[in-house]
């Protein structure tokens, strides 16, 4: 992927996969925030539970149900800026609660075409503006639609943003620009597809237990009558 022009929200590893758009718009600026303790530990807790249930594909067992906060450096956030979005504030940190069925995960990678919708979700960030941390909170409902197991369409779909007027406006062209000319879209779909099949067998593998085919019981014996 290109990382120059594709947005680290698109490109991180997604405990929030189905939310992987939810931390996405929430990511803003910040003032020399420090990740806080257990935050990559939630994450990748998390992100083991889901690869699980898109490599299994059993619908079922228990929802995917995560409570993740990460926090992004300036840096980071600026590898994601384009011509006509660009990063003009600090380091920030956003939390999300994420709360999805295993249903509809196994579906999406299983199912001939589906249209997968991430449950209305609140982001909550404080973001560095000037200098002074500022709240901010955003509510996303994306959509992703898959056809034979792989993402092919996804929109951010962000309902509604509050606070400070200049994150407020560049997270809401962001959206705008990707929902409705495809801004960001090739990138996210990238992302998505290379979380699913390249990212879960990678770094959360099933054992040989959890993957092979149970075997066959033997058929009794025949008893010759006596």
């Amino acid at each position: 992927m290109d990382r120059n022009c594709a947005p680290p929200w698109t490109r991180m590893p997604a405990a929030q996969a189905a939310a992987v758009l939810v931390l996405l718009l929430a990511a803003s600026g910040a003032a020399a925030l420090e990740a806080q303790p257990g935050e990559q530990k939630a994450i990748d807790a998390c992100d083991k539970r889901l690869c699980t249930m898109l490599q299994k594909k059993d619908p079922s067992g228990e929802d995917l149900k995560c409570a993740l906060t990460k926090t992004f450096t300036r840096s980071t956030l600026k590898e994601g800026d384009t011509t006509q979005v660009k990063w003009g504030f600090g380091d920030a940190r956003c939390s999300v609660q994420i709360n999805i069925t295993r249903a509809a995960i196994v579906t999406a990678v299983t199912a001939k075409s589906y249209k997968f919708w991430v449950p209305l979700t609140t982001a909550n960030c404080v973001v560095e503006q000037d200098g002074q941390l500022k709240t901010v909170t955003a509510k996303l409902e994306p959509k992703i639609e898959f056809k034979d197991g792989r993402a092919e369409k996804v929109w951010i779909n962000l309902r509604e943003v509050e606070g400070p007027a200049a994150i407020k406006a560049t997270l809401t062209l962001g959206a705008q620009l990707n929902d409705s000319v495809g801004l960001f879209h090739r990138s996210m779909l990238k992302s998505i597809n290379g979380y699913i099949y390249k990212l879960c067998p990678k770094y959360h593998p099933l054992t040989t237990a959890a993957t092979s085919v149970p075997a066959k019981p033997s058929p009794p014996k025949h008893k010759a009558a006596k």
